[in-house]
């Protein structure tokens, strides 16, 4: 089974992002093992660091590498996605000639309150996404409003209409890796 690793870039307990990529995993847990992987303790991104590279970098590398997938969950901040993402896609790109992005198929999604979901924030770190050498998934686009009656506890998605459109997500997330790991 292919493994997909999970960045959420909103690192308050209570996120919704993080709600919103624990119901996906649950309902793609016949597809993928997702792997959420840790980017909160990471320090400010600083070249000088690499002459000791910091633990948490050198985890996150290692589990970015080892994963066939690279899911990133945003929220949008001051219509961007979150420093936190950034500081992440920095560090794995580095030192140079060791990028941990490269060639990973991605797709990007993400959640907010409002009505427009968050389509800037998703437009914006899609563009960095294929400028690190990922291949990001450019369809279905996954703008979603959250409401706290969609899920229940433990990230079950309650709403039938919401579990069938993500679920037609994964079928397509799945679909882009596999034929991406044809390709390789």
């Amino acid at each position: 089974m292919k493994s997909v690793a999970v960045l959420v870039g909103s690192l308050r307990e209570g996120s919704i992002n993080r709600q919103l990529a624990k119901g996906i995993a649950r309902l793609a847990e016949d597809k993928f093992v997702f792997r959420f992987v840790e980017i909160g303790d990471l320090p400010l991104y600083n070249d000088d660091l690499w002459r000791n590279p910091p633990e948490p970098v050198m985890r996150m590398k290692r589990e970015i590498e080892s994963s066939d997938a690279v899911l990133f969950v945003t929220p949008e901040y001051n219509r961007s996605f979150s420093p936190a993402l950034k500081n992440a896609i920095d560090w794995g790109t580095r030192p140079w000639g060791q990028n941990s992005w490269a060639g990973k198929p991605a797709a990007v999604i993400g959640a907010t309150p409002g009505s427009t979901g968050t389509a800037t924030a998703q437009n914006a770190l899609r563009g960095i996404v294929a400028v690190v050498d990922m291949i990001p998934m450019a369809q279905p686009e996954l703008y979603f409003t959250y409401k706290p009656e969609f899920f229940g506890p433990d990230a079950d998605v309650k709403d039938s209409a919401v579990r069938d459109l993500l679920r037609q997500w994964v079928e397509r997330f799945s679909s882009w890796v596999d034929r991406l790991a044809m390709s390789a």
